[in-house]
């Protein structure tokens, strides 16, 4: 009886590998393969797990599925005649923004809102006006919030970013930013919080009128980055830490709720509220992007320190709106040195290195096209020269934003399609969030 079943087993496999050679089709394979039973299949390929199986172990690195079996794949889930579909790969999202406090200058400009430019060609880019963080420190002036929220937008755009390729969008516009805020602060402990370098430098010039919000907003920072599943970040040096405080908080509310507790939120196979199976990680963990180095605009009255909109002295900054005569004045007056010629790089000689660092960006030279046409000037010579390439970069810039707050209602049309975008992905993971955590599914 052995010796009959091991003829027959023989006869089936040699039928089976007879029928697959002639096979050119997906359709021709299934016949092939089902030439015999399917245990008998399986012993064939060698491996006891299904395609979609052996693809997910894959992607952990446990398995890498044999050509074999993943040229048979398509077969498996195609019409006969059909071929399948190639699989397109999510796009990497980027998340930035800065507050409307004051105006954008050029630190602003180009340490942030240029790098956004480029990158809009390679990732799905949400860049949104922070509002929310504008009155973080109290006794904010709220129609100069309007004023400079719209305008903040405005120069996002006449910058160069596209609507078609990015959303660009105001905070306040997406109530999840607040909602997801309170989830996060609810699993955050307040050490973390209390050990953040800005907060106890600010508070303790504030004293006892130092706000909750400047305690809070690295969280509000954190839900931000996190509604959008960001897989970077664009952030200066001195921004790290609070990067590092929302990779913290995400693997926090991942281990708490994530994983087996999350699956067992619901019968077994179901989806939560955004459509995806649940299990796994809640919340992406992002990584950090840092421009290059030489990119960082310093203060025009202290090279050593960054330009800042809260530095009270006006003429420490360059705004993107400045007028040519303001630019003029204020490049005149910086503050310089008593060395001879000019030079990158000397610690001695800060000022040196970010009036050439601006000359740099302005013009779109090199550093050493830069030190050659530069190098053996006097200060005398070089401020001329730096005040025609900064009005010369920035005229395009102020008549695109002319325009754009001219043209009635685009703007706002703009702002909307960007806010509808942001809100259908972000409520999708604030309800992830709420249905991990425990809350009752809204009612429609």
């Amino acid at each position: 009886r052995m010796h009959r079943v091991g003829i027959a087993t023989r006869l089936a496999i040699a039928a089976t590998t007879a029928a697959t050679q002639r096979a050119t089709t997906p359709a021709a394979m299934r016949v092939a393969m089902t030439a015999v039973s399917p245990s008998r299949v399986v012993a064939l390929r060698g491996n006891t797990t299904s395609p979609a199986m052996r693809v997910a172990s894959s992607r952990r690195g446990l398995v890498t599925a044999s050509p074999l079996v993943c040229s048979a794949a398509p077969a498996t889930t195609e019409q006969a005649g059909t071929e399948a579909k190639p699989k397109t790969e999510r796009r990497k999202r980027v998340l930035s923004g800065v507050q409307p406090t004051g105006s954008i200058h050029l630190g602003n400009y180009f340490g942030a809102i240029k790098n956004w430019v480029k990158m809009q060609e390679e990732f799905d880019a949400f860049y949104c006006v922070v509002d929310l963080h504008a009155i973080t420190a109290g006794g904010h002036d709220p129609k100069e919030l309007v004023k400079s929220t719209r305008s903040s937008a405005a120069i996002y755009l006449a910058a160069g970013l596209d609507p078609a390729r990015s959303n660009v969008f105001v905070q306040s516009h997406v109530s999840a930013h607040s909602e997801l805020c309170w989830l996060l602060n609810c699993a955050t402990p307040i050490g973390w919080l209390e050990k953040m370098i800005q907060f106890k430098e600010k508070a303790r010039k504030a004293g006892e009128d130092v706000s909750v919000g400047l305690l809070d907003y690295p969280v509000l920072m954190a839900s931000d980055i996190l509604l959008y599943n960001a897989d970077i970040v664009p952030v200066g040096e001195d921004q790290r830490q609070h990067l590092e405080l929302t990779r913290d908080i995400a693997s926090r509310v991942n281990n708490l709720y994530g994983g087996g507790k999350w699956k067992k939120m619901g019968p077994k196979g179901s989806r939560a509220p955004s459509g995806r199976f649940r299990g796994g990680e809640i919340l992406r963990v992002p990584d950090a992007y840092i421009p290059e180095a030489g990119a960082r605009v310093m203060s025009l009255t202290d090279g050593s320190a960054k330009m800042s909109k809260s530095n009270p002295a006006e003429g420490s900054r360059i705004n993107v709106l400045d007028s040519p005569d303001e630019i003029a004045k204020k490049i005149k007056r910086c503050k310089t040195d008593a060395f001879e010629g000019l030079e990158f790089g000397n610690p001695e000689r800060p000022e040196a290195t970010n009036l050439l660092t601006m000359y740099q960006l302005c013009t779109g030279m090199t550093k050493e096209e830069v030190l050659g046409e530069c190098g053996s000037m006097r200060w005398g010579d070089f401020k001329p020269a730096l005040t025609d390439a900064v009005i010369e970069h920035l005229t395009p810039i102020q008549a695109r934003y002319a325009e754009i707050v001219e043209e009635e209602g685009y703007l706002d049309g703009v702002l909307k399609k960007g806010a509808d975008a942001a809100n259908e992905v972000a409520e999708k993971t604030v309800a992830d969030v709420r249905d991990a955590m425990g809350f009752m599914e809204r009612i429609h």
